[in-house]
């Protein structure tokens, strides 16, 4: 795999334009999201209690064998690349308009 160094070029000047959010009714918690990203805005850790209850009966399910989801550490430092849609195997990533 290419240094996430290399990436950095393909991504927004600067950051904070664009939100990644994660369906954690898709994640898998593969972890993609977290090694592509040049600006480390995902980790991966288990579901927050207040998620959890939100899933659907497919996010539970996933849940039950796939523990951890990707969850984002930094959200205005994203670039707006797309690299993290682009690697999850789950398509569970969408870049979204920053809300000020």
């Amino acid at each position: 795999m290419a240094n996430k160094k290399q990436f950095k070029s393909n991504c927004d000047d600067e950051g904070g334009k664009l939100l990644p959010l994660v369906n954690f009714n898709n994640c898998g918690a593969k972890e993609d999201c977290v090694a592509i990203c040049p600006y480390d805005v995902f980790e991966m850790h288990p579901i927050e209690k207040e998620d959890k209850a939100n899933l659907n009966l497919k996010g539970k399910i996933k849940t039950f064998f796939f523990k951890n989801k990707a969850y984002l550490t930094a959200p205005s430092l994203c670039h707006a690349c797309g690299l993290c849609i682009q690697a999850c195997p789950e398509n569970a990533i969408k870049l979204t308009k920053m809300v000020s």
